[in-house]
């Protein structure tokens, strides 16, 4: 069977950067498992599975555009501490949810602390670069009613509920 829309596929993976630094892997725990087509991974590597098969193995880079996007010094803004209310001691690397300026929530970094400025990101941690995926095809199979009704696959290496 191979990788298409609404099929239930579980992949292991490496992930790397331009330095051949891991970022993420599947090694030593589940494959993950995604419903192709759904969004359920970042585009570039969706393209690069269609139409693979279980057993199959590939490399591929993924440019920012197909991954997490390009890195856009727009989303990255000075706030007063005094916004940070109830959070008694705030550090680099935190993360709070916040309002986007399309008004829907967004998830911003804190990138650095000034005195009273905190200085919040709100760009993907992986934004604005290449990220080379080493991957082998562990099965593909006809995605569960649910599972389509949902979005996303159940079960080991998916979504709980």
């Amino acid at each position: 069977m191979l990788i298409a829309a609404n099929k239930a596929v579980s992949i292991d993976y490496t992930l790397t950067n331009d330095a051949g630094e891991v970022i993420d892997s599947s090694a030593g725990g589940a494959p993950l498992a995604y419903l192709h087509g759904a969004g359920n991974i970042i585009i570039g590597l969706e393209k690069a599975l269609e139409g693979k098969q279980a057993g199959d193995e590939l490399k591929v880079a993924i440019e920012p555009v197909d991954a997490y996007g390009e890195y856009s010094a727009e989303l990255v803004a000075t706030l007063n501490r005094s916004m940070f209310e109830g959070v008694d001691e705030l550090e680099v690397g935190m993360q709070f949810h916040a309002s986007g300026p399309d008004g829907g929530m967004q998830i911003v970094t804190i990138r650095d602390l000034d005195g009273d400025d905190v200085i919040v990101d709100g760009n993907h941690p992986l934004a604005g670069q290449r990220l080379h995926f080493q991957v082998k095809v562990v099965s593909v199979r006809e995605a569960l009613a649910e599972e389509l009704a949902h979005g996303h696959i159940h079960g080991e290496g998916g979504h709980h509920h």
